[in-house]
């Protein structure tokens, strides 16, 4: 498939996948500008691409309050995952974990309580005793977690977050953003869908006890299924949601609210914004064959191309429409070519501009040829070289 086949493939593919022009055309004019919202800083992201939709103040090194406890969560489900702990372990409860302040999941100093009720007391209740009793056992004392929290943070590319304990109580060298904690919701959702259902869960009972979850926006709306809310005085009320609706999914983060109602209409605000104006549509899967590119030495004269990544655009709506695609091949690819390796790359534009750029790669290993192959094509090459 030539460039000029690919970019007609693709504009001929997106308007069969979204709205009908005549309609779309009129509802891209009507899209207003976002809402302004009575917050410190907030972000609205596309989960799957980490697009940015709105955003204020989203860079702002604000205090996070308990959506710190997703970074202490986040962790404890790598540990499983990673088969360092287990969520049937028994975790011994410190008197530093049960002295610990603000609010709390009523663990008793000396027992013994799960990994897995650990887990829910944090995310559903918001224990600070559940997050320190946890973060002890995986870390040996607060300070160690401390530091896996900012290694974590830096290889999710949380620029703006700094961590000093894993549960967001007050410290001024502890920060976060809302678009930082935005990458933390995406690493969430996607890594490990089985305890990201957690974050959905209305209640938790332990002990005798049930506690809500503080995330109003799971009674008002359905397509809400997480993520977590946060408050200190310094911090003001705080918020992470998420929800989909025609698969399409969002993240919301309101950072400096002025009372537990308000971060859910503000967070509530931001996700209808993005439902209703933005729409997402993915045009090919990473592994799809889209083109062959020419292979010289090698053991088969073409390799298939493909991209590296979904190519997934979200854009107002009646936009998609008018994407265009082109596709650029690397002219002298020589084996060995491995599988995986970067050979060109597709650029799709908006009218004239460049909306999104994605890695085409080799989605097959080819061999180098064997010495006759690789002579002659020296050859070829050398003549190829004179003439072009």
């Amino acid at each position: 498939m030539n460039i000029t086949t690919f970019a007609k493939r693709l504009c001929l593919l997106v308007p069969l996948l979204t709205a009908p022009a005549a309609w779309a055309a009129d509802v891209a004019q009507m899209v207003p500008a976002p809402p302004q919202l009575a917050a410190k800083a907030y972000v609205l992201m596309e989960a799957n691409s980490g697009q940015v939709l709105v955003e204020s103040n989203s860079d702002e090194r604000l205090p996070p309050a308990s959506l710190t406890k997703l970074m202490s969560a986040y962790i404890a489900t790598l540990e499983i995952r990673r088969g360092q702990i287990k969520e049937t372990d028994m975790v011994n409860v410190s008197e530093n974990a049960w002295r610990t302040g603000g609010s709390r999941m009523f663990i008793k100093v000396g027992s013994q309580v799960s990994v897995s009720d650990l887990l829910h007391g944090i995310i559903i209740q918001s224990g600070n005793d559940a997050t320190v009793a946890l973060a002890e056992h995986i870390a040996g004392s607060e300070d160690a977690f401390a530091d896996m929290m900012n290694a974590q943070a830096q290889k999710l590319g949380m620029v703006n977050s700094h961590f000093m304990n894993p549960t967001g109580l007050p410290d001024p060298e502890h920060y976060s953003s809302a678009h930082d904690i935005g990458l933390l919701a995406r690493a969430i959702i996607h890594e490990d869908p089985a305890h990201y259902a957690i974050y959905s869960q209305k209640e938790f009972f332990w002990n005798g006890i049930k506690q809500p979850n503080r995330n109003l926006l799971l009674w008002r709306d359905k397509t809400v299924d997480g993520l977590k809310t946060g408050h200190t005085d310094a911090a003001g009320y705080c918020m992470a949601a998420s929800a989909v609706r025609d698969g399409m999914r969002l993240i919301a983060v309101v950072f400096g609210t002025t009372s537990d109602q308000a971060r859910a209409a503000e967070t509530q605000k931001l996700l209808t914004y993005g439902f209703r104006f933005y729409e997402t549509q993915t045009f090919y899967k990473s592994g799809t064959e889209l083109a062959k590119a020419s292979v010289w030495k090698g053991t088969s004269s073409e390799v298939k191309a493909g991209l590296a990544e979904d190519l997934t655009m979200t854009l107002p709506r009646g936009q998609l429409k008018n994407l265009q695609a082109s596709m650029t091949l690397n002219p002298q690819l020589t084996a060995p070519i491995e599988k995986g390796q970067v050979i060109g790359k597709v650029e799709v534009k908006n009218g004239d501009k460049v909306v999104e750029t994605k890695d085409l790669v080799a989605i097959e290993a080819v061999d180098e040829g064997g010495i006759f192959r690789r002579i002659w094509d020296s050859i070829r090459l050398f003549f190829y070289g004179l003439f072009n």
